[in-house]
């Protein structure tokens, strides 16, 4: 009598679907994650082409004891500018009054902690380093976000304030030459601080 020959059973199907689904997933993630990246550039070159100087992603002393972290802070013809960026999307309901700020998109609403204080004691800190120099503050939100019930206070839509530095930055020139001093006492408080965080981290 023969022997049927036994070959291995076939990869079941859910383990080659579960396979695709988890390639299209890893792969969605990766062209999100371009996407972002990409963004990112665009929106560090749009700023630096329209600055006459550009601080990203720093830290400087609050003015008590600790160390505060800036997003953004801007030299142009109106002094400095400090804007935190926002990539919410949805309808985005706040005030100034309000602890939280809602987002309501298609298919979830969230909320996120008013993000104003914060501006407020990054413009404080930036101010105290550079008392000579007007500066002011943006929440500056994605073009996704909405405000139907009204912008709050020291909010902005990216796009806009993109576009309106540029505008700046093409009547005013070189005008903010007069703030330099206070600009490159910022920039070196920025550099303290960051060879401070490299030495406390070397040192442990």
């Amino acid at each position: 009598m023969l022997e049927r020959a036994i070959s291995p059973p076939d990869t079941p199907l859910f383990l080659l679907v579960a396979g695709g689904i988890l390639a299209l997933l890893t792969l969605v993630g990766v062209l999100i994650w371009r996407l972002r990246q990409n963004r990112r550039r665009n929106i560090d070159r749009r700023l630096r082409s329209s600055c006459q100087g550009v601080l990203a992603n720093f830290v400087i002393p609050d003015g008590n004891g600790e160390e505060i972290q800036v997003q953004y802070a801007l030299l142009t013809a109106r002094g400095i500018i400090v804007i935190d960026i926002k990539d919410v999307e949805g309808h985005v309901f706040g005030s100034e009054a309000m602890q939280d700020w809602t987002v309501i998109a298609d298919d979830r609403r969230f909320t996120f902690a008013n993000p104003q204080p914060g501006l407020w004691d990054r413009v404080a800190a930036v101010k105290r380093l550079t008392p000579e120099a007007p500066v002011i503050g943006f929440i500056a939100f994605s073009g996704r976000a909405q405000f139907t019930k009204g912008q709050p206070k020291s909010v902005m839509l990216l796009e806009p304030l993109l576009q309106e530095l540029e505008k700046e930055a093409s009547v005013t020139g070189s005008a903010a030459d007069g703030y330099l001093m206070a600009w490159e006492r910022l920039r070196q408080a920025a550099i303290a601080a960051r060879m401070d965080h490299l030495l406390t981290v070397s040192s442990r």
